[in-house]
């Protein structure tokens, strides 16, 4: 089954209505479907899926349960070590993780475990049982991935766990940074009940570091602490005009659409929506600005890379879909300078490029061709290169004289295997650990890896 038919099976929306709305672009199974592609899966001893899988789902236990019509008792496998599987069968990347390591994948089409997992997830519920309780509370920062799948180990152990959320909605940068078009609000909000349905305790419009102190969290009674405070600190080009209106950073860009409609001109803080606008980046949530600067009403939408197609970072179906969606593609060019009238973008002055010798990462090196430069006319230009971690904790942590360890780029040093850091009682993972936790997946698999080695501590003490 090639790329191409699985996602008709998935009932893909049309492009000239998709790109107007943000209803969820892939449709799910239907359970003739399901069970269609449950068959393909070749139950392996030694499932290679799962050693790909950051918080090891028993892939071939679930499809084996979804091949005899026992969707509930999949929903059971993969909530023993995922409490999202709606959420992670949407925006995880299956086909760098588990799908990349199906035997089927080596001369043919992976088993669509994603889908597999997202069908499962919508169709069943997760078993509430509440544990004894310990007595012992423990204080999580940051509702997104990191912290409520550590929240949910340690509930699920019977401790009083309090999440603390710095905006005024719950999911982190599952809410405020991926759309709706790829993650319905309403599956977002059915994970989250559950925690709360457990004993999970939410507070919302809470920032440690100014609200609270850490020190004033140890004085309230918590005996451990688990930081997720996620990569809030969007990076830039350093180039000059950066500073001009219509200049947008991806994260400031995803966050007021997502969280505060800002799209609609009646919102209390609305963006200038104009004609033409740009999106400097290539990796998802490129991808995400561009499609989604599309539906709330340019015109034209342009994502800037300086590498070709193939170096692309992004999920090869989040690119298809942004082509699918009117999105053009400027590749093998580099911002030099943003223009404009002194107060407002006008344009950018990009850099064409050609491609060298692979770097450290494997992909070829974008190279300069001297002396060849182009414009552009834009309106909006949205920065999508990343982001490093949020530093208000750190610098509270500073403030108190407290010796918590972190790198030069501002990451919170911490053990990879416990995500303990320098400071004892506290842990930290998700993308405010230098560990490569950019994704949802690995995320919650630091969140794993910290609440086990939380409630070993818990239970010595």
């Amino acid at each position: 089954m090639d790329t191409k038919t699985k996602r008709q099976k998935l009932e893909t929306l049309g492009p000239d209505y998709r790109n107007k709305n943000f209803e969820e672009v892939e449709g799910n199974f239907t359970e003739e479907q399901a069970l269609a592609e449950a068959e393909r899966c070749l139950g392996c001893k030694k499932p290679k899926c799962v050693e790909g899988c950051p918080v090891k789902v028993q892939i071939p236990e679930f499809i084996t349960r979804v091949k005899e019509g026992k969707v509930d008792e999949a929903g059971d496998i993969i909530r023993q070590t995922n409490y999202l599987p709606s959420v992670c069968g949407r925006v995880c990347p299956q086909e760098k993780q588990c799908e990349k390591n199906c035997v089927l994948g080596i001369k043919g089409e992976s088993v669509a475990i994603g889908a597999l997992e997202k069908y499962v997830g919508d169709r069943t519920s997760a078993k509430v049982q509440k544990a004894t309780p310990t007595g012992k509370k423990i204080a999580i920062i940051g509702s997104g991935c990191a912290g409520i799948s550590a929240a949910a180990d340690l509930v699920k152990e019977g401790h009083s766990v309090t999440v603390f959320e710095a905006l005024h909605e719950l999911g982190g940068v599952l809410r405020y940074g991926i759309p709706s078009f790829r993650l319905p609000r309403d599956v977002l909000d059915k994970e989250i009940e559950v925690l709360k349905s457990l004993g999970v305790e939410f507070k919302t419009n809470v920032v440690i570091g100014k609200s609270l102190t850490i020190q004033d969290l140890f004085d309230g009674g918590f005996k451990a602490m688990f930081i997720s405070s996620g990569a809030g600190l969007p990076k830039m080009l350093d180039i000059p005009g950066e500073n001009l209106n219509g200049v947008y950073s991806a994260n400031e860009f995803l966050t007021r659409v997502n969280l505060m409609n800002a799209h609609d001109q009646q919102a209390p803080t609305p963006l200038r929506i104009g004609k033409k606008a740009a999106v400097i980046g290539g990796g998802n949530t490129a991808m995400d600005s561009a499609r989604v600067a599309k539906r709330i009403g340019f015109d034209e939408v342009t994502i800037i890379y300086r590498r070709s197609e193939a170096e692309l970072p992004a999920r090869k179906a989040e690119v298809e879909h942004a082509k699918e969606e009117g999105i053009e593609f400027l590749l093998l060019h580099s911002p030099l300078e943003i223009y404009g009238n002194g107060k407002e973008v006008l344009g950018i002055t990009l850099q064409v490029m050609r491609l060298g010798e692979p770097d450290g990462s494997g992909r070829r090196r974008p190279v300069t061709i001297e002396g060849k430069t182009v414009n552009i006319d834009l309106d909006t230009i949205i920065v999508a290169l990343g982001t490093n971690p949020n530093p208000i904790i750190q610098r509270s942590a500073e403030e108190e004289n407290m010796n918590l360890q972190i790198n030069e780029r501002g990451y919170i040093i911490v053990n990879p295997e416990t995500k303990e850091t320098s400071i004892k009682r506290i842990w930290a993972g998700g993308d405010v650990a230098p560990s490569g936790e950019s994704t949802a997946i690995n995320a919650m698999g630091a969140g794993k890896k910290a609440a086990a080695s939380i409630n070993e501590y818990l239970k010595q003490k």
